[in-house]
């Protein structure tokens, strides 16, 4: 048996489309629920496989990279550049809301306008970090309120 990311590595191809994330594990298992049958994404959560559990932020941003997902996560620890060079990742999404409803509102959102956009690419904000709250998503000039 070789590591999750040399068992897993393989079955990126064969996803036909959906989005693929990395959830970390401040994200409600609800919120990880809805993104997998309602908005049909194809979900790495943390809390589901024992070794990543415990792993360092950092980790799980290289581990999201090598995998080709994006990383979604409630922690504003990943907006540190010194700590998580942009350059290095996959993309991560930070997302500030009060409650797992608004949460949900917030992915039915980036669903539409990152991963299903006419000419989205599979890693859309690869090398980039955005934070997306309520009043909108802020990375440098771009503006999406919900």
């Amino acid at each position: 048996m070789g590591t999750l990311s040399s068992e897993l590595g393989p079955l990126v191809e064969r996803t036909n489309g959906q989005p693929r994330v990395y959830a970390d594990a401040n994200i409600p298992t609800g919120v990880v629920a809805y993104m997998r049958a309602t908005l049909g994404w194809d979900v790495l959560f943390v809390l589901e496989h024992d070794d990543l559990r415990r792993a360092r932020d950092i980790e799980h941003y290289r581990l999201a990279r090598q995998l080709g997902r994006t990383l979604v996560t409630l922690d504003h620890d990943y907006l540190d550049d010194r700590g998580f060079p942009p350059d290095e990742g996959a993309g991560v999404m930070v997302l500030s809301a009060p409650d797992e409803r608004w949460l949900r509102r917030l992915l039915k959102k980036m669903d539409r306008d990152l991963f299903r956009a006419e000419g989205a690419r599979p890693l859309p904000l690869e090398r980039r970090k955005v934070e997306w709250h309520i009043g909108g998503m802020h990375d440098n000039d771009v503006d999406a309120g919900c």
